[in-house]
This record gives C-alpha cells, sequence and structure tokens, in this order.
C-alpha cells in the first residue's frame, strides 16, 4: 500500500511530460545533421527524470502540516509515508548526480550542457525546499513549466550538440507557454480545496479575473510564436504539424471561457483538453523533426 501511495505522489503524468519534452529536445539536433549518441540520450534521460522525481516528491514531502498527503491518515501514517518520501527523493536525487557524473566522464558534458543540469537541480530546490518552496508563494507552475518545457528539452539538445541553436528557442519557448496554460489549469478544480488549506497557487495569486484572460493569451501566444518561424530563417512546415492542435486549444479557451461565464464546469473534460494540447503539440514537433 506504501508502494501505491509514493507512486501516485511521485505525480505520473508529469514523469511522462519530462520525458516527452526531452524527447522533443534531443530530436532537434537530428533534423540538424547531428549523429545521434545514444550514451548521452539515456544517461540525460535517466539524470533529469530522477530530478524531476526528487521534485515531485520533495514538494509532497515538505507539503504544510495542516495538508493531509493521503485521505483519512492517522498522524502516525503521515508522518511515515513522509519520511518514506523523503528517503525515496534522497536516492532519486543521488541517482540524477550520478547520472550527470556518467556523463562527465564520458567526456559528453560541456559548460552549456552543465548549466542546464545544474539549473535543473537548482529549480527542484527552489520549487519544493523551504525556506524557498516557490509552490507555496504562487510560483511553483512557473517552475514546472520552465523546468519540463525550457530546461528538459534544452539539456537533451546540448548533449546531442554541445552548442545552442535558434531553433531550440523557437521550440521552448511556446512549450513553455503551453506547459504553464496546463499547470495554470490544474489549479481551476482544486480552487475550493486551496482556499481551504491556504495553498498559494498560482491561480489564488492572479485571481480569476486575471488568470483566464492570461489563460487565453498564453495560447495565442504560443501558436503566434510556431507561426513566425519564418522569422527565424525556417519554414513554416516546420511547425506546421503543431497546428494540429489548435482546435483544441481553441475548444480549451471556449470551456474556459464558458465557464468564468456560470456555466457548469467539467473538469475533468478541461484537464484533459490541456493535457492532450501539450502532449500532442510535443508529439507532432518530434515526429516532423525525424521525418523532414
Amino acid at each position: 500500500m506504501r508502494f501505491n501511495q509514493i507512486f501516485r505522489l511521485s505525480r505520473p503524468l508529469q514523469l511522462l511530460l519530462a520525458a516527452l519534452t526531452y524527447l522533443v529536445g534531443a530530436s532537434i539536433p537530428a533534423y540538424l545533421g547531428r549523429q545521434f549518441n545514444q550514451t548521452s540520450f539515456w544517461l540525460g534521460l535517466a539524470a533529469v527524470l530522477f530530478a524531476q522525481l526528487t521534485m515531485n516528491l520533495l514538494a509532497e514531502a515538505f507539503r504544510p502540516h495542516n495538508e493531509p498527503l493521503i485521505e483519512d491518515e492517522t498522524p502516525k501514517q503521515k508522518e511515515a509515508l513522509r519520511n518514506n518520501l523523503l528517503y525515496v527523493s534522497y536516492a532519486s536525487l543521488a541517482v540524477s548526480v550520478a547520472m550527470i557524473f556518467m556523463l562527465f566522464i564520458n567526456d559528453r558534458l560541456v559548460t552549456l550542457s552543465f548549466f542546464f543540469l545544474l539549473l535543473s537541480l537548482i529549480l527542484v530546490i527552489l520549487y519544493a525546499v523551504p525556506p524557498f518552496r516557490l509552490l507555496d508563494h504562487g510560483f511553483g507552475e512557473l517552475a514546472l513549466a520552465a523546468n519540463i518545457a525550457y530546461v528538459i528539452p534544452s539539456i537533451a539538445f546540448l548533449l546531442q550538440m554541445n552548442e545552442t541553436h535558434r531553433l531550440l528557442v523557437i521550440i521552448t519557448v511556446p512549450l513553455t507557454s503551453l506547459a504553464l496554460v496546463y499547470f495554470l489549469i490544474l489549479n481551476f478544480p482544486s480552487f475550493s480545496s486551496d482556499l481551504k488549506y491556504q495553498r498559494a497557487t498560482l491561480l489564488r495569486r492572479l485571481t480569476w479575473e486575471v488568470a483566464v484572460p492570461l489563460h487565453h493569451s498564453l495560447i495565442i501566444f504560443a501558436y503566434a510564436f510556431f507561426a513566425a518561424a519564418p522569422l527565424f530563417g525556417f519554414s513554416t512546415s516546420l511547425t506546421s504539424r503543431a497546428f494540429l492542435t489548435l482546435p483544441f486549444a481553441l475548444f480549451q479557451i471556449y470551456q474556459l471561457t464558458s465557464i468564468a461565464r456560470g456555466n457548469p464546469p467539467n473538469w475533468r473534460m478541461l484537464t484533459f483538453t490541456a493535457f492532450s494540447v501539450f502532449t500532442l503539440t510535443v508529439y507532432f514537433l518530434t515526429v516532423t523533426f525525424w521525418i523532414e
């Protein structure tokens, strides 16, 4: 039972998102003509996934004491689970650092890739661990979006390419915008419980009046950025598949607008739509880089 609890609190969907964005980052060098290096790919993937797992588990381990970790828990159960989360997170962090060290001894680290790996570990601490704990100051969603949609694909790219490229910016900036949209959407269904436990989510910091138009603006910005690929010297065909998710994104805008106007919410549909928009966009871009 304890394993099931730790697995659920590890937020497996976020680990899936991290794996997907890592894959798209590793796919860009293949499009640019670089030979694919499997050692860098697998060691880097393990490093970022264990770092993300550490972030997720530490966020739960340092959750305020007035919030339950699981339903109907006793104080003894809560303390035992909290300790187990800490032990697993420390082990996960150690594995991530070990993977980075293996990249180093295999001569797969350059200054930029090391900087982004270090940045990912710093975000882990800032996101989850007091006294920083961005999660408790309304900036947790920003840290998550930045790590999953910008830092992780950048790590994958740099481990293959060993240098930066403007194409990485074209992909990661709009993906970070869509990732932030997804994490913001997750705040809406939990808004009442967030009020109950005084959680400082991004939605509570912004308020509904600001969050709804911001949500719409972030979606518009992401697709406008994809459309601007020719301004960076790339063909529109490179990002055209990302627009296959545009109808779902517009439907997402319609759903949230409808809820904001007082119509009955379908939170499951809204969160599924937001998840689908982000993951399918990442998938279509990854496919493009391997077949173009």
